[in-house]
């Protein structure tokens, strides 16, 4: 696993020593990053179920102004940490440890000038809670043309919308997809 592009290109990232993480794929995460590429430059990114940390570092690579990765996983939070610093950032991030729902519920105190960009969403394939619920936590947070990205089973649709959002475009690569959604007009 390395960085695809930006500033930090060809960086190696760890990958996990346990079952049950499945990091998105480099050729996944470029589909992500050519899609978002306008998007990504000074963006306020939120990465949740971030894992790894990927998707995360990734969006600094090429140009994040600021990432919040959410991870409830000790062993993930310290992946996370320790692909950061192999990469050498030391600022532009912050990390919670917490479901992505609580977080997000957290996250709504915060002022209306800290809304994201855009929202990364890898939860994991076979999740029990229902994304609904944290894909419009998520699109409550986000700025009028914000954009949210979820990665998913194929076998699992996601959904069409949920609370403000839509989704505007599904992708699919393998067994997995990509849903993108935005703001409702």
């Amino acid at each position: 696993m390395r960085v695809i592009a930006g500033s930090l290109k060809g960086r190696r990232l760890r990958a996990p020593s346990w079952p049950g993480l499945r990091p998105t794929s480099d050729k996944l995460r470029e589909t992500i990053f050519n899609i978002l590429a306008p998007r990504i430059p000074g963006a306020n990114v939120l990465d949740g179920y971030a894992g790894t940390g990927a998707l995360g570092i990734e969006a600094l690579s090429r140009g994040a102004a600021a990432v919040t990765f959410i991870e409830r996983d000790r062993r993930a939070l310290a992946l996370i940490a320790e692909n950061l610093a192999r990469c050498g950032i030391e600022e532009g991030y912050a990390i919670i440890r917490d479901s992505v729902t609580r977080a997000l519920e957290a996250l709504h105190d915060r002022p209306p000038d800290r809304t994201f960009d855009v929202v990364l969403f890898d939860p994991p394939y076979e999740l029990d809670d229902d994304l609904d619920v944290a894909v419009a936590a998520a699109g409550d947070l986000m700025t009028g043309d914000g954009m949210l990205v979820l990665e998913h089973a194929r076998r699992r649709p996601a959904p069409l919308g949920s609370g403000r959002l839509v989704r505007t475009r599904e992708v699919n690569a393998g067994d997995s997809a990509l849903a993108f959604y935005a703001c409702r007009p």
